[in-house]
């Protein structure tokens, strides 16, 4: 790793996403979006679902999808433990886009459910949201 590159690291529970020096990465916070680059300050964060753009050391961009967890900026490294992550280009983007509708039409019958199901389904959204527009993105940035 040089100095001008950062170690970013996402895992979640069942696998090791992806391990690799970049030079950026744009993450998704509950404060904000934040872009992290090598020798940031140290940090802890939640994790809120969205995208996460990444410029690799050869200069690619990489998207990933992910939904809540943490993340951790050290001097030289970046750990962010999500409950799901998928590289975009990865993500069947019809599939995704169906799985959000399935979810929204769940969603309609819950209004007048337990709250528990209702923040469930709010997040099943959130999550297929979050992989639709990681795919789109990706998709965008190939020219597909």
């Amino acid at each position: 790793m040089s100095s001008k590159t950062i170690r970013f690291e996402i895992v979640t529970p069942e696998r090791i996403v992806l391990q690799e020096d970049v030079l950026q990465a744009t993450i998704p916070t509950k404060a904000g979006e934040i872009t992290v680059f090598p020798h940031h300050i140290p940090l802890v964060s939640i994790l809120r679902p969205g995208t996460i753009e990444l410029k690799t050391s050869s200069g690619e961009k990489e998207i990933i999808a992910v939904s809540k967890g943490f993340i951790e900026v050290l001097r030289n490294k970046i750990v962010i433990l999500a409950d799901t992550a998928e590289i975009a280009k990865e993500i069947n983007l019809e599939r995704a886009e169906e799985a959000k509708k399935r979810a929204e039409e769940i969603k309609k019958g819950l209004i007048h459910k337990d709250d528990v199901s209702f923040a469930d389904i709010l997040t099943q959204i959130e999550k297929e949201t979050a992989r639709s527009h990681a795919a789109r993105r990706w998709r965008k940035i190939q020219n597909i």
